[in-house]
């Protein structure tokens, strides 16, 4: 709890991080439950979800560092997350701190999938679990802008008109405005670019895509999440953004196809 006590400090002090609430836009998507619209009454809940996935990650960790990586099967490290109601809470509400509990989790990942000392996992467990702690406190001021109608209602229509294949292209058409961005130098920009795009967007065809392959889901998330987020912090150049996005483009090309057969199916059957 001391690292809570610390997060919701920092959190509380932040007018920056009060404005970010206030002016969240209502969001769209499919797996998010009705409990985002009631954060005080689920508080609870999500403090006993973050005590659970820190435990469950450390059991894994202290696994890994006792036997290796044979005893542990790092793809356990996303069922987690996305099994928690925490999950959607603090993504429809703080999309930075949703970002890096993604970064912690896939740093954590791939230093077990590398074989990589337990010493360094360890270390990737602990930014994890901050930025897990700096979650919570995210949301607990969130309830409180909440409760006093601060927040506007999330709703599950987040490509209202628009089919999901279109919703694809218009994807894409955003992801190439990030390496615009990039090439003027507004990399935080270009990031609350990537991230509106994910949120915004993405969710919206998720389920459908899941359906269709779960796997290439999980790829885009971490691209979103992690990987572009990333490269656009620590490129030289223009075209390390590029290459990123070019590689999305390439499975969100895949994704559309998929996408299309789905909607064709739905259209024959009725």
């Amino acid at each position: 709890m001391k690292h809570l006590s610390k997060s919701v400090k920092t959190l509380g002090a932040s007018l920056l991080l009060a404005s970010a609430f206030v002016t969240q836009p209502a969001l769209a998507n499919g797996p998010i439950g009705e409990h985002v619209n009631h954060l005080q009454e689920n508080i609870k809940d999500y403090s006993e979800e973050v005590e659970w996935m820190v435990g469950k990650v450390d059991t894994m960790v202290t696994d890994y560092s006792k036997i290796g990586a044979k005893a542990v099967n790092s793809d356990d490290l996303i069922e987690y997350w996305e099994s928690v109601k925490f999950h959607s809470a603090i993504e429809t509400n703080f999309v930075p701190v949703y970002a890096s509990i993604w970064q912690g989790i896939y740093g954590v990942k791939m230093a077990i999938d590398n074989n990589k000392p337990a010493q360094e996992v360890r270390n990737q467990q602990k930014a994890m679990n901050i930025a897990l702690w700096q979650g919570l406190g995210a949301v607990k001021l969130a309830a409180k802008f909440q409760q006093k109608g601060l927040l506007n209602t999330v709703k599950a229509t987040a490509t209202e008109g628009m089919t999901q294949s279109a919703t694809i292209d218009e994807i894409k058409h955003k992801l190439d405005r990030v390496v615009a961005k990039f090439a003027e130098r507004l990399n935080e920009e270009a990031t609350e670019i990537v991230h509106d795009t994910y949120l915004h967007l993405f969710e919206g065809v998720e389920g459908t895509l899941i359906e269709q392959d779960a796997k290439l889901v999980e790829v885009l998330e971490k691209d979103f999440n992690v990987t572009l987020p990333q490269t656009i912090k620590s490129a030289k150049s223009v075209d390390e953004v590029r290459d990123v996005v070019s590689d999305m483009h390439t499975k969100l090309d895949r994704a559309k196809t998929l996408i299309e057969k789905a909607e064709k199916s739905r259209k024959d059957v009725f």
